[in-house]
This record gives structure tokens, sequence and C-alpha cells, in this order.
């Protein structure tokens, strides 16, 4: 499998779009885009995750702290760690690699 991370971004006027690149045994790998007005969305995960901005700027609330992200920043999330994407950047748009790590033994099947 190949690819490029760069190309065939959609076109979103809101939120976030999510493509999942990889997944394999307990790692799913994304890449997500950002519009300049993300949702209003609290995540609290199942799976830990591990997320690095690749462009753009952005603000996280992590857990009660706000957390700052430009281009090569990245940010090891616990799973059952309350966040959310507070501002995004209009130009460039955010683009994010995403790594969820599930605990435990792999699924079967």
């Amino acid at each position: 499998m190949n690819g490029n991370l760069f190309r065939d971004l959609p076109e979103i006027e809101r939120g976030e779009a999510f493509n999942e690149l990889l997944s394999c045994a307990n790692v799913r790998i994304e890449r997500i885009l950002s519009s300049d007005t993300p949702e209003p969305v609290l995540y609290d995960q199942v799976q830990d995750e591990w997320v690095c901005l690749l462009r753009g700027e952005a603000e996280l609330w992590v857990n009660g702290e706000t957390v700052r992200m430009g281009p090569g920043d990245y940010r090891f999330i616990p799973a059952r760690t309350p966040h959310r994407v507070v501002t995004t950047s209009t130009e460039p748009r955010c683009l994010w690699l995403a790594v969820h790590i599930r605990r435990g033994p792999p699924p079967l099947g």
C-alpha cells in the first residue's frame, strides 16, 4: 500500500474529513483535514491517540489544558482523556496524522 498524505484532499466547508490509511491489529492510522470551522465535538476515546500536525496551526483543549500546535508538533493523548479542537488555521488548512492504539489483545478475525 502506498499513497501521499498531501494529495487528493477533500473540499470541506465545516468540521473535519477523516480518511483511514491503515488498520492493522491494534493500530489505526488516519489522515485528518480540518476546515477553518472545527465542530465543537468533545472526544473521549477508548483508545490512545498520537496526533501530529503536518501543516497549519491549531489550538486544542486537552483535559483542561490549552495546547497550541504548529507544523511538526505532536501530542500523545491517553485513552479516556477528554479533548477537542478549538481553532484551526484558514490557510493553510490543518492536516493531521493520527495514530489510534487500542489496548489489549488484537481483535479476533
